[in-house]
């Protein structure tokens, strides 16, 4: 049985690794989780979700203030927590 995904430990984690503000990775977050509810509810379960669409949606929020490579690398560590956690994988 898998355990709950800690938000806290993931933004902590990716706080560590990318150096950026927490705030900030919030944000990320926030944006990247609203994108992919309205693309999986818009394809009636799950989407396949376009990094470079994703990454240029958050980009385009007023109150994100890094830079596309940041806006990356945070997602990019994300998904490494994910994987590591047991929560996300890639599909071949």
């Amino acid at each position: 049985m898998n355990k709950p995904l800690n938000e806290e430990d993931m933004l902590q984690f990716i706080t560590e690794k990318t150096k950026a503000d927490p705030k900030q990775i919030q944000l990320v977050l926030k944006y990247e989780k609203a994108y992919i509810t309205k693309a999986e509810q818009s394809s009636k379960g799950q989407a396949d979700i376009d990094i470079d669409d994703l990454i240029d949606h958050i980009l385009s929020r007023p109150d994100v203030l890094l830079t596309e490579l940041a806006v990356d690398t945070i997602l990019e560590v994300e998904m490494d927590y994910l994987m590591k956690n047991g929560f996300a994988g890639y599909i071949d």
